[in-house]
């Protein structure tokens, strides 16, 4: 099974969401099933078989998250990230400033889905396979 340590080795490859697909290869290959990424402090809970789980803690100070979701505001951010424009904590102060509170990656479904701070699916997404 994976360990801290193997997960902030792969996290550590990802420069910006250009890396994202990869990191998401070196994830399964750990044998991650899925995971969360809450935007609040970037903290991250990493599910493997019989439900073992490993958590990385907060990778940044509490920011809040706003309570109106700003979707059109958010899905441009997302473009922007995924081409390379704005490393990971930058996301995830975008996310907060549109209301985004976490993500959910599934890696059999081989998707992410974004909710919104009232925990509704803002956005779910297909996972690039590279």
């Amino acid at each position: 099974m994976f360990t801290k340590e193997d997960l902030i080795l792969a996290h550590s490859k990802v420069k910006t969401g250009v890396d994202f697909p990869n990191y998401i290869q070196d994830c399964k290959k750990l044998g991650v099933i899925y995971y969360e990424t809450f935007v609040q402090d970037g903290r991250s809970i990493f599910v493997g078989k019989n439900n073992y789980s490993v958590t990385l803690l907060p990778k940044y100070e509490r920011i809040n998250i706003a309570s109106k979701l700003e979707i059109e505001q958010f899905k441009k951010n997302l473009q922007e990230h995924q081409k390379g424009a704005t490393d990971f904590i930058q996301f995830c102060k975008d996310c907060s400033e549109t209301g985004i509170e976490k993500w959910k990656i599934d890696l059999c479904e081989m998707n992410c889905t974004y909710l919104d701070i009232a925990g509704n699916e803002v956005l779910i997404e297909q996972i690039p396979l590279s």
